[in-house]
């Protein structure tokens, strides 16, 4: 076995052992006396008012996609901000291509009415 790859093996049996042992030592540790008031939902000092298995509408999952969707290609114009200076006007007329489409994308969802909450 070539001698490059003891320094991986070691490290791979620290990133194994590492969590293992400490997931041991606080089971070890920590003090099990579990009883209904400990296994009760709360929060905020406020007792739940009902069971958290409650069903939502579609609506908050499709804004939560539309935010991410549109969040996510937000980011691309980090790469473009860096090196603007060297795309020249051919980089605005990229970045302005792809604005269009993100507010085409927008639009779109409005008249939908995705983003609506009533």
């Amino acid at each position: 076995m070539p001698s490059g790859y003891i320094p991986i093996l070691i490290f791979l049996a620290v990133a194994i052992s590492f969590p293992v042992v400490a997931i041991l030592a606080a089971k070890l540790i920590r003090p099990a006396a579990p009883s209904v008031i400990k296994l009760e939902a709360y929060e905020c000092g406020i007792k739940a008012a009902s069971d958290s298995r409650g069903r939502y509408t579609v609506r908050f999952y499709i804004i939560a996609i539309l935010f991410v969707i549109f969040d996510v290609e937000t980011i691309f114009l980090f790469p473009w901000a860096v090196r603007y200076r060297t795309l020249g006007w051919f980089g605005v007329a990229e970045v302005a291509v792809f604005l269009a489409i993100l507010i085409v994308g927008y639009i779109w969802a409005y008249k939908k009415g995705a983003l609506e909450w009533v």
